[in-house]
C-alpha cells in the first residue's frame, strides 16, 4: 500500500474527458513505495502543488490533502506535463530511498552467461556491467555517491529512474527490476 505519493500533476477542474456537471480536482501522482501511476481526488479547498511529496494516509492524526484514491492509471493516461514531470519525481523517489535501489548494483545476477540484469539499466552496457561486477566483490556499495567515485560513473541513481520509467512505459523486455507488470 503506497503511503506517500509525488504529484505529477494537478487539475483544478478535473479531466476534460469526464462527463458530468460535478467534476472534481484531482492530481496525477506516482507512488513512493509500489511506484504505481494514481489519479488522487483532491480534498475541497485543498491544491496539490505539482512536485510535491504528500501523504496518502494519515499522519499524526492529520488528514491527508487528498480525499481519496480515484484509480490506478496507466502510463498512457498521463497528461503531457505529467509525464514531463516523472522523470524528476522518479529521480526523489530513488533518492529517497537509495537503499533499496543500491540492492541492485549489489546483488544483481547474472540470468545467463551473456547476459546480467545490470544490462537492463540504460547506459550499462558489457564493460561497465563486468566493472560494477568486479568492484562490488571489493565490498558492496553503501550509497550512489561512492558507487560513482568507486567506478568513475555519472549519475548512477539516474540509470535506476530511466528504468523505472521505461517499465511504467511498457518495456518490451520479458524482465521487470522494479514495476510490477
Amino acid at each position: 500500500m503506497e503511503s506517500y505519493a509525488h504529484i505529477l500533476d494537478y487539475l483544478p477542474t478535473g479531466r476534460a474527458s469526464e462527463h458530468g456537471f460535478r467534476r472534481e480536482p484531482v492530481g496525477l501522482a506516482v507512488g513512493e513505495n509500489e511506484l504505481k501511476l494514481l489519479e488522487l481526488v483532491a480534498r475541497p479547498g485543498q491544491v496539490l502543488s505539482v512536485g510535491s511529496r504528500i501523504p496518502l494516509l494519515p499522519m499524526d492524526g492529520v488528514a491527508p490533502p487528498i480525499d481519496h484514491v480515484r484509480r490506478r492509471l496507466a502510463y498512457g493516461e498521463l497528461t503531457t506535463s505529467a509525464r514531463a514531470q516523472l522523470p524528476e519525481a522518479l529521480e526523489r523517489v530513488v533518492a529517497a530511498d537509495p537503499a533499496r535501489y543500491l540492492r541492485l548494483f549489489n546483488e544483481a545476477p547474472a540470468v545467463s552467461r551473456r547476459f546480467n540484469l545490470l544490462e537492463l539499466l540504460p547506459g550499462v552496457g558489457k564493460r561497465t556491467m563486468l566493472a560494477i561486477v568486479e568492484e562490488r566483490r571489493r565490498g558492496p556499495f553503501q550509497s550512489f555517491a561512492e558507487l560513482e567515485s568507486r567506478l568513475r560513473l555519472s549519475r548512477p541513481d539516474r540509470w535506476v529512474a530511466a528504468r523505472i520509467a521505461q517499465e511504467m512505459e511498457g518495456a518490451p523486455d520479458k524482465y521487470r527490476l522494479f514495476v510490477p507488470p
